[in-house]
Formats: C-alpha cells, structure tokens, sequence
C-alpha cells in the first residue's frame, strides 16, 4: 500500500520530483484556499502533475467564514476553483474559531457544497478542537484527524475520537521532495478505494452518450457561477463555449449554451445471504449514508435477502 499524502503551496511545485513522489503515493490531497480570499499558489499544478502521473488528488480547503453567510460564500468559492479537477473527497479543514458557533457554521458550509452537487464530503478537525466544537459529523462522509504523537514520521499514536483518516504525522520523508510532508492511514476499516474513488475502473460511457447540450436564458439577476454551480460546470468552460469575454457581464435573455452529462443509469442490487451495507457501499464505491438515503433505510445494520438496493 502506498501513501496518503496532503500538500499546499508550502511544497513548492520547484523543489518536488513528481515522479519520484507520485510512485510511492496512493492518494494526494491538495489544498485549494485559506478562506476565500486566500488562493493557494501551487493547487492547480499540484492536480495536473499528479494526475499525469495517475494518482487520484482529493482537495481541501481551511475554513474561515465568521458568520453563515461568509461560510456559504467560501464554499461557493471552493466549488468554483476545484471543480474542474474532479476530486475524489472535498475536505473542509477546521483548525479556526471564526465563528462563535462553530457547528452550525461548518454545516451551512456542508448544505451549500451539496446544493452545488458536492458528494462525497469530509471534515479535518483539529483533535484539540473535536469536543469544543461540537461539529455535526454525521452529516459528512469522512472524518479527518491529526494527532502525532511523539511526531517521529510513521505512525506513533490513535485518535482519542473515531476517525477515518488519521494524519500521524507532520515530519513524513519521501523520495522526490527534500522537506516533511504529512502523513496519512485510513483508519475504521477504511479502504483506500473509499478515498480514491476507483476513478480509472468505472466504465466509460461511448462518446456519444458522454454529455448533451442544452441552452439556459439568462434571468435578471443571474452570475456566470450561479449558472455554472446550477449545471455542475465552471466558468472557464462556460465562457469558452460561448465566447464570453467578460464573466461578470451577462444580460437578461441572453443564451447560454451549456455542455452537461448524460444521466447516469440506476443500477440494482439484489441482497443475497450475508451482505451488508457496508460490502454493497465499497462493491460500488459509494457510502452507506447515501445508500441509506437513497432507499429510504432507516436502520443501515437491517438489510435481508432478496430486498432491492438501488445504485445511483
């Protein structure tokens, strides 16, 4: 099994081998903005090197907002600057008290990443802050935490609180950058395909089916991001099919014409003696919550044979 590695622009793009480091990794999670206002240098060079290289990137973003809307507003942010490079897992990095509640805050910055298609969300919280905090976890995919030890690059600790992944050190070494890196293992039986997403295994659509075009009237009040988060776009892309010079300077009635996926067909499947939620949840790489939801499942430990699961 290889490493599960998080960077930012403190692992400047000059000083990294990629193919050195892309060999022995798994998984990168990159981070994408300190606040909104803080744009991180290297994220975009981060995701194409490794990408090239074949290895799945996750993204992060540390969290800022001081009220719900700022909190709303930053994940809009963190929704339009990744989008593009397709991340398997979205963490949120909370490390700051921006905010005198906390929970609702970060929940706020979890509904909006959802009503902008978000699906497969994570939180990072800082094992000093996980009982202040009080942060509704449930409501997320993953939970992310630090805790080192005596911090001597390979695992030397566990969490006090369940986890998922567990970062066991800042003070990690590898082949093909000279400076720490931090470390991380997937913890509760937590696979790296849950991570990973199996991005290059899933089948792929014949380029006809890949994605239709439709056209959307511009309405009064109406932002290039809006219509790109409603579509599941970006802006870039939305400009340059339509050769939009300026972003900011869109008119009512105007066209717009936008490229989206075809729809994915449900799958079923059929619960034989002996399954559970959790071996459906990684046979299809999805999450037990969203199957839950998905087929109305109040109690996820209560399946039985013969029952109907459907996969969206």
């Amino acid at each position: 099994m290889g490493y599960i590695i998080d960077i930012s622009h403190h692992q400047d793009p000059v000083k990294i081998d990629y193919d050195k480091l892309a060999k022995q990794l798994d998984l990168v999670i990159i981070r994408t903005q300190y606040g909104s206002r803080t744009i991180d240098r290297h994220y975009k060079t981060h995701h194409r090197e490794f990408k090239k290289r074949g290895i799945p990137t996750a993204t992060y973003a540390w969290v800022r907002g001081k009220c719900i809307p700022e909190m709303r507003k930053e994940a809009a942010s963190f929704c339009d600057r990744t989008r593009q490079f397709n991340p398997t897992f979205w963490f949120l990095d909370v490390e700051e008290k921006s905010m005198s509640d906390m929970r609702s805050g970060v929940s706020a910055y979890v509904d909006q990443l959802r009503k902008l298609g978000v699906e497969k969300i994570g939180i990072y919280i800082a094992h000093h802050l996980y009982q202040q905090f009080n942060l509704n976890l449930d409501e997320v995919e993953a939970v992310w935490i630090p805790h080192y030890g005596r911090n001597i690059g390979k695992v030397d600790s566990k969490p006090a609180y369940p986890c998922d992944l567990h970062q066991y050190t800042s003070r990690g070494r590898l082949n093909g950058y000279s400076g720490y890196l931090d470390l991380n293992r997937p913890m509760n039986g937590r696979t790296i395909e849950f991570f990973t997403d199996e991005v290059k295994s899933k089948p792929q659509l014949k380029p006809k089916q890949q994605a239709k075009e439709i056209t959307y009237i511009v309405k009064k009040g109406d932002t290039l991001s809006e219509i790109a988060a409603k579509y599941k776009t970006t802006v870039d892309k939305l400009a340059e099919l339509n050769n939009i010079k300026n972003v900011n300077l869109i008119y009512p009635g105007q066209k717009i014409r936008i490229s989206v996926a075809a729809k994915k067909q449900e799958k079923i499947h059929i619960v034989k003696k002996g399954d559970t939620l959790w071996d459906i949840a990684k046979k299809y790489n999805t999450t037990i919550k969203k199957l839950a939801k998905d087929n109305g499942i109040k109690d996820p430990n209560l399946i039985y044979p013969g029952q109907k699961i459907k996969i969206k």
